[in-house]
């Protein structure tokens, strides 16, 4: 990477963008077979949502290495941005194959495969993320959220619970356990975990519609025991 790479990945951790717009820009100009360039340049484009743009310098710089993981994993990134999950997945898993091997890669894959609807490939990406960055609230939310719609419901009841470990105001969690508990008819425990949503984000309304059926279905219960 050239010294004017350097700075302009320091400007742009900085939110200097324009500054490192100009040097990029400079940079490719002084040397127009420097991939990185072209990368860093993709990456800023992404920054600021321009994905289109973005694109095309992530090609470009494939274009003068072959392969490059790190230009790869941005196509990944721009392509899951465009929703075009499909391409996205190629792109994460070329990265891949080219040496990446960052956790956020097998998260993103992970991401592709969930929003492309295949959930039994995006569980063991997901996973991964999950284990090899235990603290990573998003990778565990969402490798729990596979594994209950997979219907693997003790599994993901733990890694729930693991979200609410860590952040114990994790509305969303909260309300997968309910819905988890409901569905092993665990109904008093689904309640709690309703209610301890709500306490957390008083507008969230799948879990008052949650804590509204489980109530009428305590109640009925409560009537057929007498």
């Amino acid at each position: 990477m050239t010294d004017k790479n350097q700075l302009a990945v320091t400007m742009m951790k900085e939110g200097k963008l324009e500054e490192a717009a100009k040097l990029l820009h400079e940079a490719m100009e002084d040397n127009p077979g420097d991939a990185a360039a072209f990368i860093n340049f993709g990456n800023l484009l992404a920054a600021v949502q321009e994905y289109e743009k973005a694109l095309r310098f992530f090609d470009r710089a494939l274009e003068i290495t072959g392969e490059s993981a790190p230009a790869l994993y941005g196509k990944g990134n721009v392509l899951y941005h465009l929703e075009d999950y499909s391409e996205a997945i190629r792109a994460y898993q070329a990265a891949i194959a080219s040496g990446f091997q960052e956790t956020d890669v097998y998260y993103m894959l992970g991401m592709s495969f969930y929003l492309h609807g295949d959930l039994r490939r995006a569980l063991p990406h997901l996973q991964y993320a999950a284990d090899k960055n235990p603290l990573d609230v998003d990778a565990k939310f969402q490798y729990g959220l596979t594994l209950a719609q997979l219907e693997q419901i003790d599994d993901a009841l733990a890694i729930f619970q693991a979200v609410i470990d860590i952040d114990n105001q994790h509305a969303d969690a909260y309300f997968n356990l309910g819905v988890a508990y409901s569905y092993k008819n665990n109904l008093e425990q689904a309640l709690a975990m309703f209610e301890a949503a709500l306490e957390i984000q008083p507008d969230h309304l799948l879990s008052a519609n949650g804590k509204t059926q489980v109530q009428s279905l305590l109640s009925k219960r409560g009537e057929e025991g007498k």
